[in-house]
């Protein structure tokens, strides 16, 4: 357990933050989740709707510090990877 007290206070602020992150860390993963299940599902009409919505929840977490930018990127970089993969060439 902490000692000083500014080790206490990180203690409280800590926890703070890890309640205020955590919607927004789950909001994204479920996105995530749901795109996934679509793109495998092979639906095109809910698949891209699906993508395009874990993309900007990917975003929104970003933005509020709650994943790094370049954690965000590299995820939404292999979901439209995977889109990709599973559509038709629109040439």
């Amino acid at each position: 357990m902490a000692n000083t007290r500014s080790a206490k206070k990180r203690i409280r602020q800590n926890e703070k933050r890890r309640e205020r992150n955590k919607p927004v860390r789950t909001r994204a993963r479920t996105q995530v989740r749901l795109a996934r299940t679509a793109i495998s599902a092979g639906k095109p009409d809910l698949t891209a709707a699906a993508v395009k919505e874990a993309i900007r929840e990917l975003d929104r977490a970003a933005a509020a510090g709650v994943i790094h930018r370049k954690n965000a990127a590299r995820r939404k970089s292999r979901l439209l990877k995977s889109l990709a993969a599973v559509q038709p060439d629109r040439a």
